[in-house]
């Protein structure tokens, strides 16, 4: 099972200023301590101070080489496709096959509230939006007219699909996606189970499980959902045997929010697994 890190750097008061400095300095160290890749997250209209994804992944390109950068997961009903699919088709002129694309439909109305987007065809939305980018990034006719490739990047990058609940999107993801993402917030360990199962069955090749929160000194007060989530691993005890369990569900990758200063600890964790 391979190993990544989920970037979790928070907008504080201390690091005005120095952002840039402080993320590419994350990247770098997540390069350098031999991990998968790095991933970014994607919320804004939630009450905290976020960075866009995709500016973040633009930044990863630079100071790495190595690494995959990837999302988990872009809202896709929140923006436009056609602009959405030209922005994707920048990052994969600089990452290559280095980009994962994982896309969702969103998780909280706060965020489509704050667009203007409805929220309860989110759904219907995902589906007729990823159509139109994968005719995007195909250079084939749209209705205003026609985005042309950048060389290189015709067909789009590697899509990988956020679903945790709905057996027709881990379905759609085995068949038209080159992998699934499932969420380590939200999910419980019997619906992970399941999803695994539907993947497989559905002829799945890649199954991520991401957002599982990595504090082995037990303070995930200020880590996403502030100790609410169901994948959590806080005890340097427990840690090994967590991630084992994750595995054998039949997890191929495993997205690890992890601070900064944690690196060390999340890399002595994957040398044990």
């Amino acid at each position: 099972m391979r190993v990544h890190v989920v970037n979790v750097i928070r907008g504080t008061p201390e690091i005005a200023g120095q952002t840039l400095d402080r993320f590419a300095e994350f990247a770098r160290g997540v390069e350098e301590h031999g991990f998968h890749g790095l991933w970014m997250t994607d919320s804004f209209g939630r009450g905290r101070p976020t960075l866009d994804p995709i500016v973040l992944m633009s930044v990863a390109a630079t100071v790495t080489r190595k690494i995959e950068v990837g999302t988990c997961v872009l809202q896709v009903p929140v923006r436009h496709p056609v602009e959405l699919a030209h922005r994707i088709q920048s990052l994969h002129a600089l990452l290559g096959d280095r980009l994962m694309l994982g896309l969702g439909c969103g998780s909280t109305k706060a965020d489509f509230d704050l667009v203007g987007e409805d929220y309860d065809a989110r759904f219907k939305t995902l589906m007729t939006s990823l159509d139109i980018m994968r005719q995007a990034w195909a250079g084939e006719q749209l209705a205003g007219g026609q985005l042309t490739p950048w060389p290189g990047t015709k067909g789009g990058p590697n899509l990988m699909l956020g679903a945790w609940r709905n057996k027709r999107w881990i379905v759609y993801s085995a068949e038209r996606c080159a992998g699934w993402i499932a969420s380590g917030l939200y999910s419980q360990p019997e619906e992970l189970e399941k999803g695994v199962q539907f993947y497989r069955d559905a002829g799945g090749k890649r199954a991520v499980l991401s957002n599982v929160i990595v504090e082995l000194q037990g303070n995930v007060a200020d880590m996403p959902l502030a100790g609410r989530a169901t994948m959590q691993i806080t005890g340097a005890a427990e840690a090994l045997d967590r991630l084992k369990r994750i595995r054998a569900v039949g997890f191929d990758d495993v997205l690890c929010m992890v601070r900064p200063e944690g690196l060390d600890d999340l890399a002595r964790l994957r040398d044990a697994l």
